[in-house]
């Protein structure tokens, strides 16, 4: 790899000295001769930014600061959920309901306390990413959604800055290194973002709890790499890994000429990502069901005085097995369309789902089917178990 494709490095005089105590803590660094005592001391002079505090973010944030990188910059929103337990190990069950930043910031002092946290409690945008990131010899990409992946790919090509990506989603997960000088960027891979809603996020799709650990930790290898100059970083490569039968495929990757980022520099400045990606027209076209709706207390409400009413869970069988209501039929929102001669148009009809999004979708479908008698239920079955029954489990 050539030398101008990675992180500016501080000349050897200009390099901090390691305590005796950080000798010993890094000697299993100082004793591979790539690494050595002149490596860590680079990692130790070495700035990374932390795009996320999450899945990715926290094996990265956990090995980098291990590693001896001197300072790590972390920009996260986000407080701790219940649900990020199982696989964002940076966060500790204590940690529910404190932001993200502050539990990262504890857990990292405790494996190194030699390392300099700088919190960015913020979203990353438009207005802010350039400035945040000015000044980082790497950025690496711990986010989940494509308005901030497209954000970071764009900030560091314009700043000139490395950008380590991963990607993760069930059983797969994907890494590759960008914005390097010679190397490709994200926009040479994706020119432009999926549809809204075709890709589901892991909220909604899920993710085996150890794959964040399994690509975080080849984004923190990458990372070291970069900094230390040594390898062959995945520039011009993107590694596909399929943990259900741990395949590793590497595909090539060539830089676009045409790339309005990278290639024809047409991108001088940030843009509205959220737009870019579509943000605003899908919350649009979500608002614009309107569809007529029950509250959980209003459904529940209708059962204790008789009421007859047909209710219908769009969810999928997997879900049904988690969660489901006394007296629902199961028809998955896929399977609708074949399902409608089975349903009682004269009949009120109340559909539901985890959150109230897919069975607005199949409200609508109903009314499109000559279905007047039909409503959501509001919030699913999530508020369900807030409002009404908290004995129904929540996922």
């Amino acid at each position: 790899m050539a030398a101008h494709t990675r992180p500016a490095r501080l000349p050897l005089d200009d390099l901090p000295a390691l305590s005796q105590e950080e000798i010993l803590r890094y000697s299993r660094h100082l004793i591979i001769p790539d690494v050595a005592l002149t490596g860590q001391r680079r990692l130790k002079a070495s700035r990374v930014l932390l795009i996320g505090a999450g899945g990715l973010g926290s094996p990265l944030a956990l090995y980098l600061a291990a590693a001896g990188v001197g300072h790590l910059g972390i920009v996260d929103f986000d407080v701790v959920d219940f649900t990020n337990l199982q696989r964002q190990i940076l966060h500790g069950t204590s940690d529910v309901g404190r932001p993200k930043l502050a539990s990262a910031r504890d857990r990292i002092a405790e494996v190194n306390p030699g390392v300099h946290v700088e919190p960015y409690e913020t979203r990353l945008t438009a207005e802010n990413a350039l400035e945040i990131l000015r000044g980082y010899d790497l950025v690496i990409d711990g986010t989940d959604n494509f308005a901030t992946r497209y954000l970071t790919n764009d900030a560091c090509v314009l700043l000139g800055i490395p950008n380590v990506y991963g990607s993760i989603f069930r059983f797969e997960g994907q890494a590759s290194v960008f914005a390097t000088h010679d190397g490709p960027c994200y926009r040479c891979l994706f020119r432009v973002p999926p549809p809204p809603g075709l890709v589901p996020s892991c909220a909604e799709g899920g993710v085996l709890g150890v794959l964040p650990g399994h690509i975080g930790t080849i984004q923190a290898t990458e990372g070291i790499k970069l900094l230390l100059g040594i390898g062959e970083p995945l520039i011009g490569r993107l590694l596909l890994i399929d943990a259900l039968t741990m395949q590793h495929r590497t595909v090539k990757l060539r830089k676009d000429p045409e790339c309005p980022a990278c290639g024809t520099r047409e991108i001088r400045e940030l843009i509205d990502y959220d737009e870019f990606c579509g943000v605003p027209q899908a919350a649009a076209a979500e608002s614009a069901l309107q569809v007529p709706e029950i509250s959980p207390r209003e459904f529940a409400e209708w059962r204790t005085r008789g009421d007859e009413v047909d209710l219908i869970d769009v969810r999928e069988p997997h879900e049904w097995d988690i969660a489901r209501l006394p007296g629902a039929r199961l028809i998955p929102q896929g399977t609708i369309a074949a399902e409608l001669s089975t349903l009682d148009s004269a009949r009120e009809i109340v559909v539901m789902c985890r959150s109230g999004v897919r069975s607005a979708r199949v409200v609508r479908q109903l009314q499109d089917a000559g279905f007047r008698r039909v409503r959501n239920l509001s919030g699913g079955i999530l508020r369900w178990a807030d409002d009404v029954d908290r004995t129904i489990p929540k996922y």
